[in-house]
């Protein structure tokens, strides 16, 4: 699943460089001026969500199973948030495009067609395939292994014994009640300061 969510996040980047949007419009300076948008410019949180995918990427593997539903609930937000700038841009390109041609020329007006590359559409499939992806993540995550504690600390009996006998309990205090068979918990009673054997 990460290297999915990674590559979902390059690919919602990737589609987002490229022109969108390409109109005219007039100058007093220059006449008539070619305009070119790129998704990051029209869409700009389509990048936006590409990072959240990339992020939500490397939280998926180092969550539980509790934080993989919050991650697959991210996710899902992230390609509902590409959906939705495509199918706006698509929706009005000359409402979209009206700031570029303000930033060329100096005047709002256009003074041809806008022309739409296939680019938000190809984002509106990638946005659609997060949001299933998200689906398909929540579904699995109960079924992955959850992470490991190995480097945790661990409470043992004696710690909570000493820690409740207080500073006059003896030398005692810190002593391993028993044999110690296992070697991980032997190293961790010499790092106490307990001896083991």
């Amino acid at each position: 699943m990460l290297l999915v969510l990674v590559l979902l996040a390059g690919l919602t980047a990737l589609v987002h460089v490229p022109t969108w949007l390409t109109t005219t419009g007039t100058s007093a300076l220059q006449g008539v001026v070619t305009v070119e948008s790129s998704g990051t410019e029209v869409a700009p949180a389509g990048l936006a969500a590409a990072v959240v995918l990339l992020a939500a990427g490397a939280a998926a593997g180092l969550v539980g199973r509790g934080g993989r539903w919050v991650v697959g609930a991210v996710v899902a937000a992230a390609g509902s948030l590409v959906v939705v700038t495509a199918a706006v841009v698509l929706g009005g390109p000359e409402r979209a495009v009206a700031p570029a041609v303000v930033s060329a020329t100096g005047v709002g007006a256009l003074a041809g067609p806008v022309h739409v590359a296939p680019w938000p559409w190809v984002a509106l499939v990638v946005g659609a395939l997060g949001v299933v992806a998200a689906g398909w993540f929540v579904r699995v995550a109960g079924t992955w292994p959850a992470p490991t504690r190995r480097y945790d600390t661990v409470t043992t009996g004696s710690d909570r014994g000493s820690a409740g006998s207080g500073a006059g309990s003896g030398a005692g205090s810190g002593a391993v009640a028993g044999p110690v068979d296992d070697e991980r918990a032997a190293w961790d009673a010499l790092s106490r300061g307990d001896d083991p054997s």
